[in-house]
């Protein structure tokens, strides 16, 4: 069925999304990088990290199939959208009187769930706002809004550490006070992003026939995607090896800012980058990258090495989160996108799941070279993969 154009007054959701993710991020990334001192703080350590992480993950994962069919068989997307966001917004807060490792776990699960719900039908929203030969610019400036928010949020914490001192009752504060921001990312998608004409009316429709391929492009995509997840551990694990090797809990957020300067500069590049090359050679790059950070980190621990890896990391993030995206949208017709972002965020997650519970029980036995140099292995495979994949055929306009 040839793709019908997109309607011009819902342009402005990218930049709305753009504005929601920039605010939405500010305020996880102010926790997100002190969760892991957190933890210790009150008791926990590396293996419940990677359990918290993996299992909040992978529940979340079900949340992300769930909204990516719903996201197909629904007239309206932006609800869903809102809910994801207030939810997540409404939960964070809660790690400020968490005093149990498991209280953070459970914040993290409502938190992760709430993202899994609102990630398929936003991306859908965005796709069907531009035109097709402008989706990885619009997913590369989505991503750049988003790690701003990932910069604004460290320094944010790292501010308001030094004021209160890098312990307990810092971290709690910098709880509350990430409350804000969220809060106004919640009002900014609901006030202003608007919905887009569906592209699949027989979807919605009871007597609907069966639903439509995917087609073996979006697999293949899909399986090398996957065997890079079973070694994408979660980040905290890098922060806990920037610990041990010496760099203190108060620079964690710091280590973030850097990360993020870089994937905030070089995300909406890559993006264009991928509207003018095959994606799967740039996404292939950024897996590469991701191979070299994590090799590095596991057989070079300096805090040089890991200062100026953070910052290749950022450029890891850029190189593939948004060209991937793009690639999954091109690769499906227009009428099945939600269900394949969901089967793309349900797979890699069930894997980050199997990855920060392996690590985290690896780290516990053998040290942290081990799990990461078994990371960097899959990586560099999965980069491999990219490369020789088929592109995709792009359904002609009407």
């Amino acid at each position: 069925m040839p793709e019908p154009p997109p309607d011009r007054s819902t342009a402005r959701n990218v930049y709305v999304f753009g504005a929601t993710s920039f605010l939405n991020d500010t305020a996880s990334e102010m926790a997100y990088w002190v969760v892991p001192a957190f933890l210790l703080a009150i008791g926990g350590n590396a293996a419940q990290l990677g359990l918290i992480e993996g299992v909040a993950e992978s529940i979340a994962s079900l949340a992300k199939l769930w909204s990516g069919y719903l996201s197909d068989r629904v007239h309206r997307r932006k609800p869903l959208v809102i809910f994801g966001y207030a939810l997540a917004n409404a939960i964070k807060p809660l790690l400020a009187v968490a005093t149990r490792w498991w209280h953070v776990f459970l914040i993290r699960f409502a938190d992760r769930s709430a993202k899994g719900i609102r990630g398929a039908p936003r991306d859908v929203l965005l796709a069907e706002s531009v035109e097709r030969e402008r989706i990885g610019s619009a997913f590369g400036l989505l991503q750049a809004m988003d790690s701003a928010g990932a910069i604004a949020g460290p320094l944010l914490a790292l501010l308001l550490l030094r004021h209160f001192a890098a312990n307990e009752h810092g971290y709690r504060a910098v709880f509350w006070t990430a409350a804000i921001p969220g809060l106004l990312s919640v009002a900014v998608v609901t006030l202003l992003a608007r919905e887009t004409r569906h592209h699949a009316p027989a979807a919605v429709s009871p007597h609907a026939s069966a639903p439509l391929p995917l087609g073996g492009v979006f697999y293949y995509v899909v399986a090398a995607v996957t065997l890079f997840s079973i070694g994408n551990s979660s980040d905290m694990f890098l922060i806990l090896r920037a610990q041990e090797i010496g760099i203190g809990a108060v620079f964690a957020p710091l280590l973030g800012l850097v990360f993020n300067a870089v994937y905030t500069a070089a995300s909406w590049p890559a993006g264009k980058l991928s509207d003018r090359l095959p994606r799967h050679t740039v996404a292939a790059a950024g897996y590469a990258v991701f191979g070299i950070v994590y090799l590095l980190f596991a057989l070079v621990p300096s805090r040089g090495v890991v200062w100026a890896m953070m910052a290749l990391y950022g450029l890891y993030y850029a190189l593939t989160i948004p060209v991937l995206k793009a690639l999954i949208a091109d690769s499906v017709p227009p009428a099945a996108r939600g269900r394949a972002f969901g089967i793309f965020y349900f797979l890699g997650s069930v894997a980050a799941l199997l990855s920060s519970v392996a690590t985290g029980a690896l780290w516990q036995r053998y040290g942290a070279a081990l799990p990461f140099t078994i990371s960097a292995g899959l990586a560099f495979a999965a980069s491999a993969m990219l490369l020789l994949a088929p592109r995709p055929r792009l359904a002609p306009r009407s």
